[in-house]
């Protein structure tokens, strides 16, 4: 389990008015300047239903794959989404569940890592990548084959459904901008 999956719905986060972040950095947008650092919203108070839904679904996703796996797998969709909370958050999960800094360290390339990942690992990452960057169209099936000859077919269903909630949680964090470290 990771700390998606145990974080009882009333987890500590810190609210806009409490925030303990000493950011000050700005980011220019499309609608004007916002700090980042700074949340914009608590969605679990004023979407409890929903937090609770997404708290059911990380833990349906994840039952049943290797926990190491699953961390990596968090971590590369959140790296690729740009979502500093989940990189933080899983990072921290991804050592807990034993991997290796060097491993942590090289997973952004995880393609030029020769040696580091194992086949298995290398199909759930190529799938990972897939899953997450539709932008760059369909997935493709030589990835999902690929996965495919890795993973029994109800390992990849859950692999499937453990990258597709990452990329909700990560869309999540994101928008609302959850903070780094409030975890």
């Amino acid at each position: 389990m990771t700390p998606h999956d145990t974080l009882p719905d009333t987890a500590p986060h810190a609210s806009p008015a409490t925030s303990t972040s000493t950011s000050t950095s700005t980011t220019t947008t499309t609608t004007g300047t916002a700090p980042r650092g700074h949340r914009r919203m608590v969605l679990r108070e004023l979407a409890p239903e929903v937090y609770k839904a997404m708290f059911a679904l990380s833990a349906a996703a994840g039952k049943g794959l290797d926990p190491a796996l699953t961390e990596l797998v968090k971590v590369r969709a959140s790296q690729i989404n740009h979502c500093a909370f989940c990189v933080d958050l899983h990072t921290a999960a991804a050592r807990e569940a034993g991997e290796s800094e060097k491993r942590l360290y090289l997973l952004s390339a995880w393609e030029e890592a020769a040696g580091v990942y194992t086949e298995k690992e290398r199909a759930a990452l190529a799938l990972t990548e897939a899953v997450t960057v539709l932008t760059d169209g369909f997935v493709p099936d030589a990835v999902y084959e690929r996965a495919a000859r890795h993973f029994e077919e109800a390992e990849l269903a859950q692999l499937i459904s453990l990258i597709v909630t990452i990329n909700a949680w990560n869309r999540i964090a994101v928008t609302t901008r959850m903070v780094p470290g409030e975890f």
